[in-house]
């Protein structure tokens, strides 16, 4: 691959090319004012009166070259005055073609040195070649052929400064000579990173009718990132890159970075020799990282990589290719594998529904655990790799791929997704948007009504001229973690840490981390947790507790949830997020949740002891008011669904509320609350015998009414077994 960011082949010099010598006017007209702008502009054959720009004389036949730097602006000419210029042209143009010469039209003996260099050239011998050429030249300083052999010579040996000489020469003699000159000079430029000269030199090319579609979107993209280059150098962004330190860095390889939400696992790639497999690192109590480990239970004596590890850690994505009699369809393939009791599962591929006979690579799982984004270069898509995604559907297959699309899939590649926790802004890497050169990173954040707004680059200098990779940002969008191969490192691509630019982090999220526990005997159970967003009422996520009764599960800001946590023989425990307003890591929900059994089934075991009131904390009503809000319907069908699961359940509603207000005023309306919740049940089904309900107004707090967060959590609702 190409390091310096550009397209670095030429454009051919046809055999004939003196016969362009002949430029017609109409090209000329069109290409004049960028000749005023890169400093090739017969300044002393144009002559603008003061004041009266359209007033053109010719004064003589002489060119003057000022350096591009030192250019003076001349605003006064641009593409209105093409009008005016025929007659100039018509006068001008014989004194353009007669500065230069051709191998056919130079003195015999600067012919013979030329084609003798050129002899030289097609057997290899590039140094004899050269000599030649130059002896061609100070015979005859206008052979234009000379020159622009001499240029392509060094532009084929990567020498930009030599080259960018002989382009130059070129286009003194004659701009429109071959439209290979501006194309080359602007690579030249381009590579000495001095992109507002090489966008003028690319536009020139542009300029100049070449009509080959391949060679004008090659062109294209370079003004474009020409133009993005110049500006991002000027408006750099903080960038100082930290070594995740010895545990993690080798000799070897180390790269493709994934974490938990928390932020305390981290698993990568790393290539020895030629395999490639996940280690594993956790964070330790300073902060550092710990001896990182191979992922056993995954790895293989084949290839893994490019992998992507979901919220909790518990389940793994990740690419394998050329594998055979496994399921998988060809080429590189998504695997899974699960984390059950310790142990990573057995690696399987996705279906036929997801991976197809092309190249399907680099995943990123959503926070919801329902989605996959993923790069492919399968058919339908708008260019060579694009981004690509599939949705888990209720009955746990995944849908067919789709294609991103535009804005953010283009006629180059796209790849190594990466999903925040956030649920909404989207890292990649492309080599098709206006960038630095070869692959940028970028983000795009995707909107309430689904779709994703244009991709912004993350700005220079994070990206370079080189290949940019996968990037993977913390919970709290602070730190952003990468490979690259840099001065100081362990060696080869090593993994590095920065701080995240402001402009390119993701919104506020946070996350519950519990462990759930049997309330008499303490021991940890395998729980279903279920979060739903309460504006929606659709289920957001759903997770069972690992063996040790624990789950994690990010929350987005800006939404409204209910977490109900349940397991067969229990009464359910619930709780509540309201993060429509803000979310802050640096404060997420840490719980121990204690489930309460039931009375068994079986009468000869032993009857637990009564069960404290359960607080039905997604219950609401409207202010001072016994009507209740939609929201509730989650919570309240979840607790019908307790009662018809369980017929011998019998239940009594209790209502609660804080101290405002006078003591007769709050115990009727806690009793109407209770008696609402009651006739909700009724509705549902449940017989009356099998419940009751009362209201205790405010006699019963659980935290002080002296603010309003006591005072919030002593207006309840909640249950309790009769």
């Amino acid at each position: 691959m190409n390091p310096q960011g550009a397209p670095q082949t030429q454009l051919p010099l046809s055999e004939d090319a003196s016969t362009n010598q002949q430029r017609d006017v109409e090209k000329t007209c069109r290409i004049l004012p960028l000749f005023c702008s890169i400093g090739i502009i017969p300044l002393q054959a144009i002559a603008c009166w003061q004041n009266t720009p359209a007033s053109l004389a010719l004064l003589s036949t002489s060119y003057i070259f000022p350096p591009f730097s030192t250019m003076p602006a001349l605003s006064f000419f641009s593409e209105k005055h093409c009008l005016l210029l025929p007659l100039f042209l018509a006068l001008a143009w014989p004194l353009l073609a007669q500065r230069y010469t051709t191998a056919e039209s130079t003195s015999p003996k600067a012919r013979a040195a030329y084609l003798e260099g050129r002899r030289y050239l097609r057997e290899g011998n590039a140094f004899r070649g050269l000599r030649f050429l130059e002896d061609a030249i100070r015979e005859d300083s206008t052979l234009i052929d000379a020159h622009m052999l001499w240029a392509e010579v060094h532009f084929d040996q990567e020498q930009w400064e030599a080259a960018a000489r002989g382009y130059e020469r070129v286009l003194r003699l004659n701009p429109t000579y071959h439209p290979s000159a501006s194309f080359n000079m602007a690579l030249c430029k381009w590579n000495l990173d001095r992109f507002e000269e090489a966008s003028a030199y690319i536009e020139m090319f542009l300029q100049s009718g070449v009509k080959d579609a391949r060679l004008l979107y090659r062109a294209r993209r370079l003004a474009e990132n020409s133009r993005f280059a110049a500006e991002a150098v000027k408006n750099s962004v903080p960038f100082a890159p930290r070594s995740v330190g010895p545990t993690i860095n080798t000799p070897s390889d180390e790269y493709l970075p994934s974490l938990t939400a928390d932020g305390n696992t981290m698993i990568f790639t790393r290539r020895d020799l030629y395999n490639e497999d996940f280690y594993k690192s956790e964070r330790q109590p300073d902060g550092s990282w710990g001896r990182a480990e191979n992922l056993r239970g995954v790895n293989t004596l084949q290839n893994e990589g490019a992998q992507a590890i979901n919220a909790d850690g518990r389940w793994l994505v990740f690419t394998a290719c050329n594998r055979r009699n496994d399921g998988s369809q060809g080429s590189c393939d998504l695997y899974w594998s699960q984390l059950k009791d310790g142990a990573w599962t057995k690696p399987v591929p996705f279906s036929a529904a997801v991976n197809s006979a092309y190249w399907d690579a680099q995943p990123t799982i959503s926070p919801d655990n329902k989605t996959i984004f993923f790069s492919s270069d399968r058919p339908g898509g708008q260019g060579g790799k694009d981004l690509w995604f599939t949705t888990r559907l209720p009955n746990g297959r995944f849908t067919e791929p789709q294609n991103l699309g535009a804005p953010i899939n283009t006629p180059g590649d796209e790849q190594a997704p990466f999903l925040h926790p956030d649920g909404q802004t989207l890292y990649f890497t492309s080599d098709g948007l206006p960038g630095m050169g070869n692959n940028d990173l970028y983000f795009s954040r995707r909107n309430p009504a689904g779709s994703w707004s244009t991709p912004q680059n993350l700005g220079y200098p994070i990206n370079t001229k080189g290949h940019e990779g996968t990037l993977v940002v913390s919970l709290d969008g602070s730190t952003a973690y990468y490979a690259a191969v840099l001065p100081g490192g362990a060696g080869g691509l090593d993994i590095y840490s920065f701080d995240m630019p402001a402009h390119a982090r993701p919104r506020p999220v946070t996350y519950v981390k519990a462990i759930v526990t049997d309330a008499v005997t303490g021991r940890p159970l395998v729980a279903r947790a279920v979060c739903t967003d309460l504006t929606t009422g659709q289920e957001y996520i759903a997770a069972y507790t690992q063996a040790d009764g624990s789950f994690l599960i990010c929350l987005q800001a800006g939404k409204d949830f209910a977490l109900n946590v349940s397991k067969e023989n229990y009464l359910f425990h619930s709780e509540h997020f309201n993060l429509a307003q803000t979310a802050s890591f640096d404060q997420p929900f840490l719980l121990r949740i204690a489930l309460q059994p039931l009375t068994p089934a079986d009468e000869a075991a032993p009857t637990p002891p009564p069960a404290r009131p359960v607080v039905l904390r997604n219950v609401f009503f409207e202010t001072g008011s016994a009507a209740l809000k939609p929201a509730s319907t989650v919570e309240l069908d979840q607790l019908v669904a307790l009662l018809d699961e369980n017929p011998r359940l019998r239940i009594q509603i209790n209502g609660h509320t804080d101290d405002v207000g006078d003591d007769a005023s709050n115990q009727a309306l806690s009793e109407r609350r209770a008696k609402a919740v009651y006739d909700y049940l009724v509705s549902k089904g449940i017989a009356p015998e099998r419940l009751r309900y009362r209201g205790f107004g405010e006699s019963k707090p659980i935290q002080p009414n002296d603010t309003p967060e006591g005072r919030a959590q002593n207006r309840r609702t909640e249950f309790e077994v009769w």
